[in-house]
């Protein structure tokens, strides 16, 4: 029978969240030797979590669990996350329950992000990143903890087959993710701009591997089909990839290029270098740990945070390619 502390980390999703989330496993693990870490999260993210080293059992929703807790940390306000963080047994909580039918803080630490959610104005004023006020929720002082998702070997072997079957230059290879939550329709790049961008970094010798996912598939194809009539090759990625198969893919890039999505999240726990566009969400949320830059719509202010869901045109475009392809130029400068 395991005798150390059991320690409970309820972080159901979405995916990104999860990712920016695992660092808290990290610093648990570094103050508590010897712990067991048990996660729970939805069925969708459970293999961003499988062979991480901090964790040392990976649970699913509906959980069925019956163990008993010495602490459970919950990062997440949605219904069936806090109702979770209530029912399980525990001697200690920290970050977020539910009481009268609404989320509430559990801890002193977790009453600042929680504020934001609710709070335009002081989402809008908001300097802290998303693992600073995690790490307060959970009563810790943030140290630049990171978390870089686990490879299985096949996952790598699937990444330098499609390289090699390609015949991929990866010194010169630009990422670029083409997608976002429907949630946040100009969070993505307009395709004129984005069209642009590539057909510049091609004749500067740059290679493109185009991303996509299941909601990508045929924006995906009708775009690098439009290029293909312009004479300008490009790379694509399968879009049913699986996420360790994205994430892998994602590692062979020199640069990405992409917006506030999976993709950012993936490249920031692959520590890839990386051109993050902003368009209608916070910038200074996303935690950088020195190798991304951060190119920000002059339009973010007009839609951050009060009309982040709706889509603008205009929004999408006003960031340039020749800017986006200058950031670019420079990180691999820095990166050679």
């Amino acid at each position: 029978m395991f005798m150390g502390t059991k320690i409970c980390i309820i972080k159901l999703g979405a995916l990104g969240d999860v990712l920016r989330t695992m660092p808290i496993a990290v610093a648990l693990e570094r103050n508590n030797p010897g712990a067991e870490i048990t996660w729970i999260t939805k069925p969708e993210c459970r293999d961003l979590l499988e062979g991480f080293e901090f964790v040392d059992k990976v649970e699913t929703i509906p959980y069925k669990g019956k163990g008993v807790f010495d602490v459970v940390y919950n990062f997440d306000i949605d219904d069936e996350a806090t109702e979770l963080a209530n029912n399980i047994v525990a001697k200690r909580r920290y970050g977020f329950a539910k009481k009268g039918g609404y989320p509430v803080a559990l801890n002193p630490g977790a009453e600042y992000y929680l504020n934001t959610v609710f709070d335009d104005e002081l989402k809008k004023k908001n300097r802290k990143t998303y693992q600073t006020m995690m790490f307060e929720a959970a009563e810790m002082r943030f140290n630049m903890e990171h978390a870089e998702i686990a490879l299985s070997d096949e996952d790598k072997e699937y990444a330098s087959d499609f390289i090699k079957l390609n015949g991929i230059n990866t010194k010169k290879l630009i990422g670029i993710h083409m997608g976002a939550s429907p949630r946040w329709p100009s969070k993505v790049w307009h395709e004129s701009r984005m069209e642009e961008f590539i057909v510049k970094a091609e004749k500067k010798g740059y290679q493109i591997l185009l991303f996509g996912g299941p909601n990508e598939s045929e924006k995906q194809a009708s775009f690098a089909e439009k290029l293909a009539k312009k004479g300008v090759k490009i790379f694509r990625n399968n879009p049913g990839n699986t996420h360790k198969e994205f994430a892998a893919l994602v590692e062979r890039c020199k640069i990405i290029v992409c917006s506030d999505s999976f993709a950012l999240h993936i490249a920031i726990s692959m520590k890839i270098p990386t051109v993050a566009l902003f368009f209608c969400t916070s910038p200074w949320e996303i935690e950088n740990y020195g190798f991304l830059k951060e190119v920000v719509s002059p339009m973010l202010e007009e839609f951050f945070p009060e009309r982040s869901d709706e889509y603008n045109e205009e929004l999408v475009r006003s960031i340039t390619a020749d800017k986006v392809l200058e950031e670019v130029d420079e990180l691999v400068k820095k990166y050679k």
